[in-house]
């Protein structure tokens, strides 16, 4: 039985070689890829310009393809071309070489300084970066493995894919050249093939780390490149050569450098770093230009014209026709201005209140004895058996401050006393002054015109204009956390500010550097709070002022109302607060109606106006004594017993800040849509109106709301001509159809207010109160609270210093750039609580702005752009520096003969002086004296004594047209790319080979 079971257990395997292989799946997915890419056939285009490999446009497209489980990238790269160019693409021409062969000798692009890196060469060395051409390709595409596999390392593996590239290219007819990467990525190894009508070119490359000798000059190289080709011809067809030099000058001299570093200590008297306080500092503080690599080229050559060898060389730099230069910055370098903005707006990070910074043991140790500064309203309405003069909010204040300075000792304080009054005096000009200013802002001659773009931009970033104290009070304090105390002295200054805040608001001292008015809802909100206080103040010294020389009237009321306000909707935004009447601490009474009249005054106002108002009437009315007239109303009499009508003296609005507009907004929404809540939100909003009703009856005895109408909303009384009993033409009004609605509000608020003068009225504005919540404010703001309010102030002075600064040197990059900061700071800025990363892509912008005028400083510095006697050579000279910094490489016209060649020539020389010396007298002996000491170039050549130091990078390209593989093979184009570092080799070459003849 097992022996009958043996044959049946026996499993033939069958091969299916109709079936694909994961290799020709590989090459079948490469081959669609072309086919999507239209990359079959031949392309005509015209020759490359000059310069087109920098200038021109390079696009790319990429798609994955994968060899079994192992996946591949694979990207067209190509330069961008006119339709005109492209014309003829499906058309083979079988007597014609592709394009990538027939570019392989053009000679106009040969070192370009940006293109891909099989156009041109990009090592990332120490010192330098080299760029040279390896193959000078209009177009081409790669395979490389995907980001996340290894490194195509095994010569087996590298061979297969270079079998599978050649079938593709065979298959597909693709004339575009196809590169595989192998080794490991950062050798940055290419090898690849073009395939034509009987021809292929093979890419091939080498790379090493260390440099055999024989090919460190042209003879070796030249040597390789002939061999390879294995031309059979005798004599060999001449070899066109291209070279480039790179020379890199890292050794500036000192004075090369204009930027004076900051002088501390200058502070007490008066400047920080050369800088007055209010002004930011600007510049580097090292030099932002690192290196100068200049390249000298010979575009031209031919292999008998020059002798390159070990032993002697024709390749002087001096003699090279073409010289092009390019600079090297450094990366990031400390800018002042950019490091002043970054410190402050760490600030807005930081979680500490002002008592943590400073410490609470000077309060804690008090009790209740002498509570918070913040606290001393509250202490005022406390029981005590003390006067009430004792308990005065100065009293206190003055108090605290002095325990404040009787714990911290001047050794513990973060800023000492010269620098804390020379900052409180800059702030507060007028304490210096015997008599106080009025509130105007002090003139800076360094400051915007007002009006001009410059100084409304404070408009567009929501600051503070950049005469306001401020936006002082924002340039100080950052100055203080970058060099005096830095956090510590923030919360210092602050403190020592509201405390100044509260000493005016109790004496009467108008704020410096703030306009008067409302607050301007433009600027931020700590301005508006500022603007606030010293409303406040000016209410309280005209009433205080006004009590004592015994005036009618407190208010300078309006002279007129708005003839469009059509309702209570329209009035202005009032204070809607119906609690404790706030009191003068001067003033203090026990009434709770009336908050600064005497006795006397009172008791006229009760039996004058409310008793005689209880009765109602007009005839009642019309005996009172008319108050608070302003002035006549042209020819208006009242209807009914035809006096004239006076306009009366009324209240001011009361000024709002925009969070006090914010929660008036968000009570009035949360009424709801009711008829409850609409007729709730009328009276709210009402105030005003039912104010100046009151104003109107004292001032127009015996008025009816049809009087009062006419005068403050003239709309809602409508006139007709009519004719009347005895045929004459009169005119006669009524009140418009919305007064006439039952319930009115107006008809409500009329009825309802009494003949009271606004002297007398309960305030709209309680100045008293509206001051104690600024105080508090202003008190409990923590560092990075306040650092994020004056943010916007610090940028604003920060672009208005860049401004300044690129006005100086004229760099028109910067201009556009700084229009894009002032319009995405705009945007940013608007909104109430910017993003961290936001306002610092702001700082990042306005820092690289600084470094871009650093740079150009420190390029006119070292090229003596000032120094030129000759206007033409000024120019010539200023405008190679503004090409320096904004193109890639720049040509030096003329050379080494060329003005800028030959002080590009002096700093080498003053250069290689500085390191072949010991004298240190020679070393900074001035580079014209060493020139001329030195005698001619050829002199110096005869004594060894190098004007340069050795190259720190040679490129090479040869080039020739021969047949091969055999004598009677096609010509084509061979080329041979070297580029020699110190510690780098590489050679690319593109040997083209008959396929047909052979």
């Amino acid at each position: 039985m097992a022996a009958d079971s043996e044959p049946e257990s026996e499993v033939f395997e069958i091969t299916d070689f109709t079936t694909a292989s994961e290799w020709e799946r590989f090459i079948s997915k490469v081959e669609e890829v072309l086919n999507d890419w239209k990359l079959i056939g031949n392309s005509s285009g015209k020759p490359l310009e000059k310069g087109i490999f920098t200038s021109g446009t390079w696009e790319e497209k990429s798609d994955e393809i994968s060899f079994a489980d192992f996946k591949f990238s694979i990207t067209h790269h190509y330069l961008v071309q006119d339709s005109t160019d492209k014309e003829g693409k499906d058309e083979v021409l079988e007597d014609v070489i592709p394009q990538s062969m027939q570019d392989l000798l053009c000679m106009n692009n040969d070192f370009p300084p940006r293109a891909h890196c099989l156009v041109r060469c990009k090592l990332l060395l120490i010192f330098q970066e080299l760029r040279g051409i390896w193959y000078g390709l209009r177009e081409f595409v790669v395979i490389a493995p995907a980001a996340n596999h290894d490194a195509v390392l095994s010569e087996s593996k590298c061979n297969l894919l270079l079998s599978s590239v050649s079938i593709a290219l065979g298959n597909t007819g693709c004339q575009v050249p196809l590169f595989v990467q192998i080794h490991h990525k950062w050798r940055r190894m290419y090898v690849g093939e073009c395939q034509g009508h009987g021809v292929r070119t093979d890419f091939e490359m080498v790379h090493l780390r260390k440099v055999p000798n024989q090919y460190t000059h042209l003879s070796g190289l030249l040597d390789i490149f002939k061999s390879k080709i294995g031309c059979p011809l005798t004599p060999l067809p001449p070899v066109s050569i291209a070279i480039r030099f790179t020379y890199v000058l890292q050794d500036w001299q000192q004075y090369f450098w204009p930027q004076q570093p900051p002088d501390i200590d200058a502070l007490v008297g008066g400047e920080v770093g050369g800088l007055e306080f209010g002004k930011l500092p600007f510049g580097a503080c090292e030099d932002p230009i690192s290196e100068l690599h200049l390249a000298t080229t010979w575009p031209h050559l031919t292999e008998g014209i020059i002798v390159d060898n070990d032993v002697y060389s024709d390749l002087d730099p001096i003699q090279a026709p073409h010289w092009s230069v390019r600079v090297r910055k450094a990366e990031n370098p400390q800018c002042l201005l950019g490091d002043f903005v970054t410190e402050f707006f760490k600030i807005c990070r930081r979680k500490e209140s002002t008592d943590e910074i400073l410490g609470r043991s000077t309060f804690e140790e008090e009790g209740r004895e002498i509570a918070d500064i913040t606290h001393a309203l509250s202490k005022l309405t406390e029981p005590a058996p003390v006067p009430i003069h004792k308990l005065s909010v100065s009293n206190m204040v003055h108090t605290a401050k002095k325990k404040i300075r009787k714990h911290r000792g001047v050794e513990e304080s973060p800023l000492n006393n010269d620098v804390l009054n020379m900052i409180l005096l800059f702030l507060f000009p007028d304490a210096a002054s015997e008599k106080p200013l009025d509130g105007s802002s002090s003139t800076d001659n360094n400051n915007p015109v007002s009006g001009s773009e410059d100084y409304n931009l404070y408009n567009q970033f929501k600051s503070a204009p950049s005469d306001s104290l401020t936006y002082k009070l924002a340039l100080c304090l950052c100055m203080i956390n970058f060099y005096h105390g830095g956090l510590k002295g923030v919360a210092h200054l602050w403190q020592e500010f509201v405390l100044e805040m509260r000493f005016r608001w109790e004496n009467n001292f108008l704020i410096p550097g703030l306009a008067n008015g409302p607050p301007d809802l433009r600027c931020c909100l700590l301005h508006q709070k500022l603007q606030m206080l010293n409303c406040c103040i000016e209410r309280k010294k005209a009433r205080d002022e006004g009590r004592k020389t015994n005036t009618s009237d407190m208010y300078p009321g309006d002279a007129g109302k708005a003839g469009d306000q059509l309702g209570p909707d329209n009035l202005k935004d009032m204070d809607k607060e119906k609690g404790e009447v706030g009191k003068s601490w001067d003033s203090w009474s026990d009434s709770e109606e009336e908050f600064f009249e005497c006795l006397s005054d009172t008791e006229e106002l009760k039996g004058n106006g409310q008793e005689s108002a209880k009765k109602g009437g007009p005839k009642e009315m019309t005996s009172l004594k008319p108050e608070g007239r302003l002035y006549q109303h042209g020819k208006l009499t009242l209807l009914h017993n035809g006096e004239p009508l006076y306009i009366p003296v009324t209240q001011e609005p009361a000024p709002m800040t925009e969070d006090l507009l914010e929660e008036q907004s968000e009570v009035l929404a949360k009424l709801g849509t009711s008829a409850e809540g609409a007729h709730l939100r009328a009276r709210m909003q009402s105030a005003c109106l039912l104010s100046d009703m009151e104003s109107f009856k004292a001032a127009n005895p015996g008025c009816f709301l049809e009087d009062f109408v006419r005068w403050y909303s003239p709309r809602d009384y409508i006139e007709e001509e009519v004719i009347d009993e005895k045929g004459n033409m009169v005119l006669k009004g009524e009140l418009s159809a919305r007064m006439k609605i039952p319930s009115n509000m107006w008809v409500e608020a009329w009825e309802t207010a009494k003949p009271i003068p606004a002297r007398r009225q309960r305030r709209l504005f309680d100045d008293t109160r509206e001051a104690e919540k600024v105080l508090h404010y202003l008190a409990v703001q923590k560092p990075a609270d306040l650092a994020r309010h004056l943010l916007p102030c610090v940028i604003h002075a920060a672009v208005l210093k860049v401004k300044e600064e690129e006005n100086l040197e004229n760099i028109s990059s910067v201009k556009k750039i700084i229009k894009q900061i002032i319009t995405h700071s705009s945007k940013v800025l608007h909104f109430p609580n910017p993003e961290d990363k936001k306002l610092e892509e702001i700082i990042h912008q306005i820092t690289n702005v600084e470094a871009i005028i650093a740079r150009a400083r420190s390029l006119k510095a070292k090229f003596g752009t000032e120094k030129c006697e000759q206007e033409e050579e000024k120019e010539d000279l200023e405008r190679f520096v503004s090409c320096l910094l904004e193109q890639p490489e720049v040509l030096v016209v003329g050379a080494g003969r060329g003005h800028a060649g030959k002080i590009i020539h002096k700093l080498f020389v003053n250069a290689q002086r500085l390191t072949e010396s010991s004298d240190e007298a020679a070393a900074m002996a001035p580079p014209e004296e060493e020139l001329k000491r030195m005698g001619s170039p050829e002199e110096r050549r005869q004594n060894s004594v190098s004007d340069f130091p050795p190259p720190a990078g040679r490129e090479l390209i040869l080039r020739t047209t021969v047949p091969r593989p055999a004598p009677y093979s096609r010509a084509l184009p061979q080329r041979m790319y070297s580029v020699l570092t110190k510690e780098d080799f590489r050679l690319a070459g593109a040997f083209s080979s008959d396929t047909s003849f052979f």
